[in-house]
């Protein structure tokens, strides 16, 4: 019998765990099948995996009730309320929510120091892992071959007060500080490029080659994807769990104005002493972020990065709006599955 405990279980609120006919947690998704962690040990079971906006298709990390139908075997009967959802804008799609990963308890944005850093791609990434309602950090690889840029003092500096750790496979620096971060029974999700070292720091902290690592061209010390499948994998002796991704290439925000404000705080407040409540930071008047930039106390290019992620964000409210205008006048409530979540700025 396998203990649930160290999966997670402490974490599923009781009133969840009712009428349950077999309780597993989803460690790997296949296209329609998945992997499940039980009682019983791994299952294999079918499911609606083909699009992940579907009703009854799982995402790495999910807790699911297992059911069985004459013909099939086991399928996914229901997926239970996610606590957590690593999620972006389904690059297949241009106003869909793709998850990720669920029910983690922390984002490890991965950059690795052998590579230039571009800060507004770790903004979006930022953006991501703190829209997800789990604990965000930043993770570093590769510090015993960095070059000679200041990115530790960039990604400080974009992160804030996030944590960040810089970690290195050749003397393992690093290494031990992540995994207590991680902590017993929780479980920490790993987003990033292809190449930054996230299934070499997977297999660093598992103690062995667990996952498959790709080379990394010298030429700009970009790799291919390895890791083709979101895959949760136990620490040595239960110490938490580690949820490595394959590398995202398009980091489209979904529904992520909450988590903007977190990123861009200090923007935020100083844009609440703009004349117009609505202002763009464009051509208005009086507009705060507009002077600050003026008078050298404001960043341009990451005012820029934030006003174009604020823009991003109110045209996909504005044409989930319409989509859902138009579900209404049909008799339907349209195709997409939006949450309607807005704001003015």
């Amino acid at each position: 019998m396998t203990d649930l405990t160290p999966w997670g279980l402490h974490a599923v609120p009781a009133e969840q765990l009712v009428d349950i006919d077999r309780l597993g947690r989803v460690i790997r998704v296949d296209r329609g099948e998945c992997d499940v962690m039980t009682v019983d040990g791994v299952v294999r079971v079918l499911s609606d995996s083909q699009r992940a906006q579907d009703e009854l298709a799982p995402v790495t990390g999910d807790w699911v009730d297992i059911g069985y139908e004459d013909g099939l075997g086991d399928v996914v009967a229901r997926i239970l309320p996610r606590r957590t959802s690593v999620s972006r804008r389904d690059p297949a799609e241009r106003d869909l929510e793709q998850v990720l990963a669920s029910n983690v308890d922390l984002v490890g944005v991965v950059h690795g120091l052998d590579r230039p850093l571009r800060a507004g791609r770790l903004e979006r990434l930022l953006v991501i892992a703190a829209n997800s309602g789990a604990e965000p950090i930043v993770i570093l690889t590769k510090s015993d071959v960095a070059i000679d840029e200041p990115i530790e003092a960039t990604v400080r500096s974009v992160a804030r007060d996030m944590e960040v750790f810089v970690t290195s496979l050749e003397d393992r620096a690093g290494l031990e500080a992540v995994r207590d971060a991680v902590g017993a029974t929780r479980t920490l999700a790993l987003i990033g490029a292809s190449g930054v070292g996230k299934s070499s720091l997977v297999n660093a902290l598992v103690g062995s080659e667990l996952l498959e690592v790709g080379d990394v061209r010298t030429s700009d010390a970009k790799g291919r994807h390895t890791t083709t499948a979101r895959e949760l994998v136990m620490l040595p002796a239960d110490t938490g769990l580690i949820l490595d991704t394959p590398g995202i290439r398009a980091i489209g925000l979904w529904e992520a104005e909450h988590a903007l404000d977190l990123i861009f705080d200090d923007l935020v407040e100083l844009s609440n002493e703009c004349r117009f409540r609505d202002c763009t930071h464009d051509a208005e008047p009086e507009c705060a972020l507009r002077s600050a930039v003026e008078d050298g106390t404001a960043d341009p290019l990451r005012v820029d990065r934030f006003r174009s992620l604020a823009h991003e964000l109110e045209q996909q409210r504005v044409r989930e709006e319409e989509r859902q205008r138009r579900g209404d006048r049909d008799g339907g409530s349209g195709r997409g599955r939006g949450r309607g979540k807005g704001r003015r700025r």
